[in-house]
């Protein structure tokens, strides 16, 4: 294990773009995979090949470039430079990366209106993220070297990717509409068991 550890830090250090892209395109991935999953449909590959690819050709690599831009443009760790970066962060970056995503997914999916979408979720879904994202991005300036920067917010999309790859295919950019399906579907699940139980009492 320290082994492996020592590697990736290597790697990192030798080639921090690449690694970055390649932890947080798998992460999401992994997020979009337990998404489905949650659902309780069946495992749908092309889906998640999507949502990796809208991940690792745009989201990672803007992320990495957005990381730097904001750190030499506000430098330090001083509260000015880390709440100005916070504002920019969550004013400017994260539409881009919403929008990318809802336009991005429709043109791989092949839909006849690519903006679609974006236009009926993109609200809730950036209110939803302003619930999330500001607090994740808070330690990420304060505690995380820059190189790292990417890959740790891929910690982080691991569970946005469950709600926001969700909200893509079936619900509405809100947190609410994620909750509702999925307590509809532990229900659905419980009561499975409970019929088949009084079928064989009977």
């Amino acid at each position: 294990m320290a082994g492996w550890w020592r590697a990736l830090l290597r790697t990192a250090r030798r080639h921090p773009w690449p690694t970055n892209v390649l932890l947080y395109g798998a992460l999401y991935s992994a997020g979009d995979a337990l998404q489905q999953r949650l659902s309780g449909g069946p495992a749908d590959w092309q889906q998640t090949r999507c949502v990796a690819t809208v991940a690792v050709t745009f989201h990672a690599n803007f992320i990495y470039v957005w990381q730097r831009l904001l750190e030499h443009a506000f430098p330090g760790r001083t509260p000015r430079a880390i709440l100005t970066k916070l504002l920019y962060d969550q004013g400017i970056g994260m539409p881009v990366v919403c929008s990318a995503f809802y336009v991005g997914m429709s043109i791989l999916q092949g839909k006849d209106d690519i903006f679609l979408d974006l236009k009926q979720k993109f609200w809730n879904t950036y209110k939803s993220g302003l619930m999330y994202w500001p607090f994740v991005q808070l330690t990420n300036f304060i505690l995380v070297p820059l190189q790292w920067r990417t890959a740790y917010i891929g910690l982080y999309v691991f569970l946005w990717a469950i709600f926001v790859c969700y909200s893509q295919q079936s619900g509405d950019g809100t947190f609410r509409s994620a909750y509702t399906v999925l307590r509809s579907k532990e229900a659905t699940q419980l009561k499975g068991p409970q019929r088949h139980e009084k079928s064989r009492i009977l």
